[in-house]
């Protein structure tokens, strides 16, 4: 029995030892473990307003291709282009994305789904090339994303942040970019308008406007 006693007084000591050496214990809240190691949460939301305006828009703006021009110059053949005006969502293979821009008459503004969008004919464009102007308030695809020099998935985490990056673009265009044109009275109006878009189609693209004026 004096044995364990002292076994116990001994375990006592040398529990208090390690304490005195390693220094006091920092007790940490679930959910704030990022404050003690430096690995905050990711948010796309932060992370997209805080480039939007300063690297984004410039470089779209910058990149993008006359519309009509384009239309005319694919002969038929969207993504006949890529190596002129595009751009692959994966380095050298994958979705093949443009960025381009243009004067607009709305010819039809549809808002019966969710993924709404207008209907417009680019101004001296006579071909067979149905345009579409994304409205939201769901965005389909990500071209706007992968349209981006700058943003790159390897900066990023895992595929839930990167699909997040692409949302949160999304809803910052919805916001400041669709919502402030007012598209549901449009039609019939000139628009311009820069926006990026994927080939899937030869007589169809979708475009998601990043810049959008009423005239």
């Amino acid at each position: 029995m004096k044995k364990r006693v002292i076994s116990l007084v001994t375990a006592l000591i040398l529990a208090a030892s390690a304490l005195s050496m390693t220094g006091c214990v920092k007790v940490v809240k679930i959910g704030e473990e990022g404050k003690l190691t430096g690995d905050v949460e990711f948010n796309a939301g932060d992370n997209v307003a805080n480039i939007w305006d300063s690297k984004a828009l410039p470089e779209l703006e910058g990149k993008a291709a006359d519309i009509t021009r384009f239309l005319e110059e694919s002969g038929g053949d969207l993504k006949s282009l890529v190596d002129k005006y595009g751009k692959y969502s994966m380095g050298t293979s994958g979705e093949i994305n443009y960025v381009v821009k243009g004067t607009a008459v709305v010819e039809e503004v549809n808002q019966e789904k969710k993924a709404g969008y207008m209907v417009v004919k680019p101004e001296g464009y006579d071909g067979d090339v149905t345009v579409k102007l994304q409205i939201g308030s769901v965005y389909k695809g990500s071209s706007v994303r992968d349209s981006l020099d700058f943003i790159k998935f390897g900066d990023y985490k895992n595929q839930q942040e990167w699909a997040a990056v692409s949302q949160s673009l999304h809803d910052i265009i919805d916001t400041t970019v669709v919502k402030a044109a007012a598209p549901e009275t449009l039609q019939g109006r000139t628009i311009e308008f820069t926006g990026t878009f994927t080939a899937n189609k030869d007589d169809e693209i979708l475009i998601t406007p990043v810049k959008l004026t009423v005239n």
